[in-house]
Parts: structure tokens; C-alpha cells; sequence
């Protein structure tokens, strides 16, 4: 066999990519900058496959593929990187792909976040939701304000809950307890139950994906603490909306009620192709919870929440459309892009349109 499993992570490592796909019948594929990549060289066989797994997974993992199908950790590449790995069985081969986990945690400046993020850090309690597709980096986002954390307070215990732990947090100005799922932990509702009992101020919930992980976090925030979930959703009010339809429509009013008071923020964020070099840039729409957006949330006017961000910049707010537009704007992303991302594309294109007019107009004036 001509490839190692060394080689292949070393290659990512080497390129900055972000994954690396082993698939019966084709070479070695790595994503970099979005864009798939075949390494050079034969394709693979089952076996070269297998082989190329079994290099870096445990028996007990091999043995869950078996019985489920497939399984997921945490994989640490000596001191050059950590890999989350997801190992499954498709047309009864092994597949894998794992993802590069970058061991440097970013500032929110080089993430792009607005300053008005890291007010919500400081917080007493509530409940903070970053959304987005999968690979829109909100592990890295949360990752990099837990940092800010347990570099700048003092008075945090911080509990992080992953499947699996993707960046591994040392103890700075507080103490950091991370959990992973499967391994210290049966389930997210489970280890959000315990936490209560082990003195957290600041909890970090990986995946809010059911009813009973979603009703703990709440209430987690409602007596006392800092909660930071994730969620598969696009902007601040499908996330609402995704939250409350969670529960059975005899609890959804009390949950609007609940939602109104302990949610501080709702962070949304995905990560686009840059156009001007190789790389990509974070898009984000921000709402903070005002008294306005809180009253909206209890009424179930969702609807006009949208308004409110708006027109909410001093407090931070931004939407997500004139975040595209201010990179477009500035060179750095396509109209395409744009255009496909918004979340109102009929409202941005009559603007895009206008822009260009007004730039002609400019031109045209100089003459």
C-alpha cells in the first residue's frame, strides 16, 4: 500500500486543510479552502482502507462501527494537531473523514466576531445560542469566548460538555471540567443534570439536539448560569421558532415565557469562500435580547424580530444580510455568494442593484 496515515495527517497539517476523507475506490481526498482535492496516487482499496483505520482507532471504536454503523472521537496527532474523526461502515467498507481541530485558539478579532460579543462573556447568567450549518465554525467561535473566560474571569468554573471534546482548554484565571459524551458521560441531558451539582458558572452544551438537552440548558440558565449552545439553524429567529417547536405544543407558551427572560444573545454564523484570496471569511448576524425582542418572543411575533435587529445597532445587533453586504462591499466576497446567503434576497438584490447604479452614476460624474 502506498499511502500512511501519518503522511495523509501530516499533508493536512502541512496545507491548513480541514479534512481528510478515505473512501474505497478513489485516492485520499483533503478539503481545503472548501474545495475538495485528490492526493496524488492509486486509489484505494478496502483493505488500504481498513488498514489506514485501524491506525488510529481503538478496538472499542472498531467494535461500535461494527454494531452501530459507525463512531465518533477525539484523535490527538502528536503536538502538531487534534483531529475529530468520524470512522462508519458505507456499501460494507470502511469509510473515514476526519476534521483538522486548529490547536490555536483564535481572538475573537481574527474570528471577526463584533466587540459586542464579548460583553455577553462577562454575563452573570443566561442563555447564549451560536447557530449555523455543520462547518460554519461555531465549535471555534464558542471555543475562543470559553478562552476569553477562563483567561480574564476569575470566578468561572467552566464545565464544557462535547461529542467529542474538540479543543482542550488549560486551566488559566478558572478552572475548566470537560466532559465528553460516551466516554465520561452517557448523553448531554444527563451530564447537563450533573453539572447543576458541580458548582459551574459557565456552561458549555456542544449540541442542544433534543427536547430534554434544550428544557436542562434552559433551566440551567434560569438559576444561575452562564449557558453557551449550539444549534443547526440560519438567524435569530428560526432559532426561536426551532427552540419552542422542540417542545410539545402544551408547553410552548411556558417556553416563550422562559426563553424571553434567560436568552441573552443568539449568534449566528456561517463561513463563506473569500473571492479576493484563498480562504474564507465568517459571516454573523447578532441579536441581543432587548425588552422589545423579549416582548416579541412571549407574544410568538418571531416574525418581526428580524426589524428589531435592524435596527438594534447600538446594541450590537447586525443582521445577517448587511454583514454580506458590508463584505461584498469591501472585496471580499461574490455577489453570487451574497445573493445565495441572504436570508431576504429579493430586498438585497433591489440594493445591489442600487449600489451599482450609485457607482456608475459616480463614475459617470467624474467625466
Amino acid at each position: 500500500m502506498s499511502y500512511s496515515m501519518s503522511d495523509l495527517l501530516q499533508l493536512v497539517v502541512q496545507e491548513n486543510a480541514a479534512d481528510l476523507h478515505l473512501r474505497v475506490g478513489v485516492p485520499p481526498v483533503i478539503r481545503l479552502h472548501g474545495v475538495l482535492h485528490k492526493v496524488e496516487g492509486p486509489p484505494l482499496k478496502p483493505e488500504d482502507t481498513e488498514e489506514l483505520m485501524r491506525s488510529i482507532t481503538s478496538e472499542d471504536n472498531i467494535q461500535q462501527v461494527r454494531e452501530r454503523g459507525g463512531a465518533d472521537y477525539g484523535f490527538a496527532f502528536g503536538e502538531a494537531a487534534r483531529f475529530r474523526v468520524s470512522v462508519f461502515k458505507e456499501k460494507g467498507q470502511f469509510g473515514v473523514v476526519a476534521r483538522q481541530i486548529p490547536s490555536k485558539l483564535l481572538t475573537l478579532e481574527e474570528i471577526g466576531l463584533p466587540p459586542s460579543v464579548r460583553e455577553l462573556l462577562y454575563k452573570p447568567r443566561g442563555l447564549v445560542l451560536v447557530t449555523g450549518p455543520t462547518g460554519s465554525g461555531k465549535t471555534t467561535s464558542l471555543a475562543s469566548m470559553i478562552n476569553i473566560i477562563n483567561e480574564e474571569r476569575d470566578d468561572a468554573h467552566i464545565i464544557t460538555i462535547e461529542d467529542p471534546i474538540e479543543y482542550y482548554h488549560k486551566h488559566k484565571q478558572s478552572v475548566v471540567t470537560q466532559r465528553e459524551v460516551n466516554v465520561d458521560v452517557p448523553n448531554f441531558a444527563e451530564a447537563l443534570r450533573r453539572a447543576l451539582r458541580q458548582d459551574p458558572d459557565v456552561i458549555l452544551v456542544g449540541e442542544l439536539r433534543d427536547l430534554e438537552t434544550m428544557d436542562a440548558a434552559i433551566t440551567a440558565a434560569e438559576t444561575g448560569h452562564l449557558v453557551f449552545g449550539t444549534l443547526h439553524t440560519t438567524g435569530a429567529a428560526k432559532t426561536i421558532d426551532r427552540v419552542v417547536n422542540a417542545f410539545p405544543v402544551t408547553q410552548q407558551e411556558q417556553i416563550r415565557i422562559q426563553l424571553s427572560t434567560v436568552l441573552q444573545a443568539v449568534i449566528s454564523q456561517l463561513l463563506l469562500p473569500r473571492c479576493d484570496k484563498p480562504g474564507r471569511v465568517a459571516i454573523f448576524e447578532i441579536m441581543v435580547n432587548t425588552p422589545s425582542i423579549a416582548a416579541l418572543i412571549r407574544d410568538n411575533k418571531t416574525f418581526r424580530i428580524q426589524s428589531d435587529i435592524q435596527t438594534g445597532a447600538k446594541y450590537g445587533m447586525v443582521t445577517l444580510d448587511s454583514f454580506l453586504i458590508e463584505k461584498y462591499q469591501a472585496g471580499m466576497i461574490s455577489q453570487e455568494e451574497v445573493i445565495t446567503k441572504a436570508q431576504d434576497p429579493s430586498t438585497i438584490l433591489l440594493k445591489l442593484q442600487e449600489m451599482e447604479a450609485s457607482r456608475q452614476e459616480a463614475e459617470g460624474g467624474g467625466h
